[in-house]
């Protein structure tokens, strides 16, 4: 049997070849069950090698069919088909059954022209919509590329492959030679590169390599190989876009740079917060930076240099900030002790009065000064107390800052200058690193513009989106629109902003919007006689799950449309439910009337259940009267069209 012969599993018939990747080819076929078109995607046997990369292969590809979006290739059904070779092996050839798009790979498209500045919007929007929904669901691709985006014949953007990166990625065996995982280093973000854990945000920068790719005609980095590539994604500045395309405008060459932050907390924080940049940069607003999360700082036993530094960090002007980056918070220096006290002295800090030794440090040479006070304790009656203990953090006891302030104080009995200084240092370096700590916490907000000027921010709390939308736009600012359950307000309804109205802001903020999706429980809407796509959608937009797709025999709903699902229409459900679909095949079961009378016959055939025209005759011509008896019928048991004619015929009487 040939290739193209080939019946997966029993069920899924294989046609012709209509792509080929690294790690597997994709036929056009047939679910011979249901009578549809699908896409198999026959995986290369090698995949299967790892004993546990079925079992994930198939969870992933589990989580990956309960998402249904419509940028989204809807997943149906995925296994191992088992054949043996010429020699009697066994081969394990895992499969993956999917919607079948018409139209053209995006890797594709981009070879054969360059796009259109608005396609690469509505492009990048729609992969970043799909993101958006599977981040949702907590499914992270971890393999966005043009060769995993399809674009149908209307324009729309189809997202491949969600979940399956990560079955295949998990594999020891599988990261070890196979370069069609390899050869996605073009896309790498650096703490893939790294080997580090990815989320959501590996994704987005993922997507900004696309956008880049597709505003520019070529990747950020090249090299001769997938490890110098990736090592670039780590360590190497990326180019600005309009370095290689003139026509490219400044607000979008901040939106792709940001995107591709090597640090992830620089980058943008969600799929919707990234669109709306790019929406709004590709109309010409200036780009804002969306705001950084500054991390409390964390003190090490025996090390304050983080506070030190943190604290230095947050006062540094707004102007000498990065520019790419105007609101967020400069990186925290690496310091070395060589160096730090310089850092400290910069500041105007004195580190020897507050800052203890990172590491032992050889004993002072003995100075006169220091001579004339045989046993420096002996001029406190009380033991040193050092003022970061409840920090955590020991002081030595005995330093030469310490004996130079108790023999000033011996002397002329008031503290000295220096001691003055040093405490009241320490104590304002404390101060400002709890500043920074509630900062981080949420209790002041960053975007508050110095001196009380900038857009004030509206009261749309109790609003709905649209008009809450409408209000904060015409102001100038940015919105990121976030869903929030709520028992009391109503969906569609704001519960509060971010930063909260009477805030004043500089303008083209970003103003985050906590939207009410309403209770966790939602009415299942209507969904009979729609296409799968339109109950997608429906389900989606209810904040439902579609579960199975069946096919089923009727004889009044249209081939493709949804006849019923399960839990029925208006039960109230959770949100995320999984809501199974029954959907026409076009067809409706014959019934078997042969044996019956003509009138009971017509009856059936005739009915709301079959839906038949029928009509009656004999199939020889009779001398006498005609039989009353139906002793065939021109369909025979079984499937057939809708609202087709059928014949019942009768025999001769004698």
């Amino acid at each position: 049997m040939s290739e193209n012969q080939r019946v997966i599993a029993g069920r899924y018939e294989l046609g012709q070849l209509i792509g080929r990747g690294g790690m597997a080819d994709v036929y056009e076929g047939v679910d011979t069950r249901l009578g549809r078109t699908v896409a198999i995607k026959l995986l290369k046997s090698d995949l299967a090698n790892d004993p546990n990369f079925e079992a994930r292969f198939r969870q992933e590809a589990q989580a990956s069919a309960r998402m249904a979006h419509p940028t989204i290739v809807r997943v149906y059904d995925a296994g191992e088909d088992i054949s043996t070779d010429a020699h009697g092996n066994e081969l394990k050839h895992p499969y993956i059954v999917m919607e079948f798009v018409k139209g053209k790979l995006l890797r594709d498209l981009m070879h054969e022209r360059r796009l259109t500045r608005q396609e690469v919007v509505d492009y990048a929007s729609g992969v970043l919509t799909a993101l958006e929904f599977s981040h949702r669901a907590g499914v992270v691709h971890r393999d966005i590329k043009s060769a995993n985006i399809m674009i149908t014949e209307t324009g729309a953007v189809k997202v491949m492959d969600f979940g399956i990166a990560r079955a295949v990625s998990d594999s020891s065996a599988t990261m070890a030679h196979t370069t069609g995982i390899m050869g996605t280093a073009q896309y790498f973000s650096p703490e893939q590169a790294k080997g580090e854990s990815v989320d959501a945000r590996t994704d987005l920068y993922s997507t900004g390599v696309l956008i880049y790719e597709m505003l520019t005609g070529r990747p950020p980095f090249k090299g001769e190989t997938a490890v110098s590539v990736a090592y670039q994604h780590v360590s190497e500045a990326v180019p600005v876009p309009s370095q290689f395309d003139s026509s490219i405008s400044p607000e979008l060459d901040q939106v792709v740079l940001h995107s591709l932050a090597k640090d992830r907390n620089e980058r943008f924080q969600s799929a919707e917060q990234f669109r709306e940049h790019l929406v709004a940069a590709a109309i010409g607003s200036p780009f804002t930076a969306p705001t950084a999360v500054v991390e409390a700082p964390v003190l090490a036993e025996n090390d304050v240099e983080s506070i030190f530094v943190t604290a230095l960090v947050a006062e540094q002007p707004e102007a000498e900030r990065t520019e790419a980056e105007p609101t967020a918070a400069a990186p925290i220096p690496e310091v070395v002790e060589d160096d730090f006290e310089a850092l400290l002295a910069a500041a105007s800090l004195d580190a020897t009065s507050v800052m203890p030794q990172v590491q032992p440090t050889p004993a002072a040479p003995t100075t006169p000064a220091a001579s004339a006070v045989s046993n420096p304790t002996e001029i406190f009656s009380e033991p040193f107390t050092n003022p970061f203990a409840t920090l955590g953090v020991d002081l030595p006891t005995h330093t030469g800052a310490t004996q130079s302030a108790a023999q000033s104080f011996a002397k002329s009995g008031k503290p000295s200058p220096r001691l003055l200084w040093g405490g009241g240092s320490a104590v304002a370096v404390i101060l400002v690193g709890l500043i920074v700590w509630l900062f981080s916490l949420g209790s002041f907000n960053l975007n508050v513009t110095p001196g009380g000027s900038g857009v004030e921010v509206a009261n749309v709390v109790n609003s709905t989106y649209q008009d809450g939308y409408v209000t904060i736009t015409q102001q100038g600012l940015l919105i990121s629109k976030v869903y929030e359950a709520s028992e009391t307000v109503p969906a569609d309804t704001i519960i509060r902003t971010d930063p909260v109205a009477g805030t004043k802001v500089p303008d083209k903020t970003v103003i985050t919007v906590y939207v009410s999706s309403g209770k966790n429980t939602v009415a299942l809407p209507n969904l009979a006689g729609l296409t799968e796509a339109e109950a997608a959608t429906a389900l989606a937009t209810a904040k439902l799950t579609l579960g199975t797709i069946t096919q089923a025999a009727s004889p009044t709903v249209e081939a493709g449309k949804v006849i019923s699902s399960d839990p029925v229409f208006n039960t109230q459900i959770a949100e995320g439910t999984v809501v199974n679909l029954v959907i026409s095949n076009g067809k409706v079961n014959v019934p078997d009337v042969r044996n019956l009378s003509i009138s009971e016959a017509r009856d059936i055939m005739s009915s709301v259940e079959v839906g038949f025209t029928v009509s009656i005759t004999t199939k020889d011509v009779c001398a006498g009267t005609t039989g009353t008896i139906v002793t065939d019928q021109s369909i025979l048991p079984g499937l057939a069209d809708q609202r087709s004619a059928i014949v019942l015929y009768v025999g001769c009487n004698q």
